[in-house]
């Protein structure tokens, strides 16, 4: 299947979880999450999630970190969505966040955040077997990820699907993803 065809079936599927379904599969994940080895690891990207997208809570992720792990500092990004580029920023509390015209939460302000990171939290609507992705197609995690020495670590509400038809030279793949039941790795 194509990207495109995987995107319908997957925002599809999204529709149909139930927000009680949601908050279920969202703990899955955070299970899943919170049996990574985080040695080494000092700065955590996360992405907030789109409600009216139907996106994980990623909030529960950072929560955790801050009482899991309170040394780790954690960036959120801001997207531009003329250049298809986002800036991170030091995470400050969902009280400085405010919601896009795009439905996305993001800083308003704050400190700019230019430095190593250890690991990404990547959305994505599916992902395959080899460890690619299918996200909303604007390119903004491709982007970013090009270059970057970081574990890549994608966020699934659902388990994968066989192959996706069309990767191209700018996808990049992912080390890991998590489902609610389950941590896929690739190599």
């Amino acid at each position: 299947m194509t990207k495109s065809e995987i995107r319908k079936m997957a925002l599809q599927e999204r529709k149909m979880l139930s927000k009680d379904a949601l908050k279920l599969q969202s703990m899955g994940l955070l299970e899943q999450f919170a049996l990574m080895d985080f040695s080494g690891v000092e700065v955590v990207h996360v992405f907030l999630p789109m409600e009216r997208k139907g996106e994980p809570d990623t909030f529960l992720f950072i929560d955790w970190l801050a009482q899991n792990y309170p040394a780790v500092r954690v960036i959120v990004p801001r997207a531009d969505f003329g250049s298809s580029l986002m800036t991170n920023y030091v995470y400050r509390g969902a009280e400085g966040l405010v919601e896009s015209f795009y439905g996305i939460l993001e800083p308003v302000d704050g400190e700019v955040y230019l430095g190593k990171v250890d690991m990404v939290l990547i959305p994505l609507l599916a992902f395959d077997l080899r460890g690619y992705r299918v996200g909303y197609g604007k390119g903004f995690y491709d982007r970013f990820l090009e270059g970057l020495e970081t574990k890549k670590v994608g966020i699934s509400l659902f388990g994968p699907v066989g192959e996706i038809a069309d990767v191209n030279a700018f996808d990049i793949r992912m080390d890991i993803c998590l489902t609610p039941d389950r941590v896929y790795r690739f190599s």
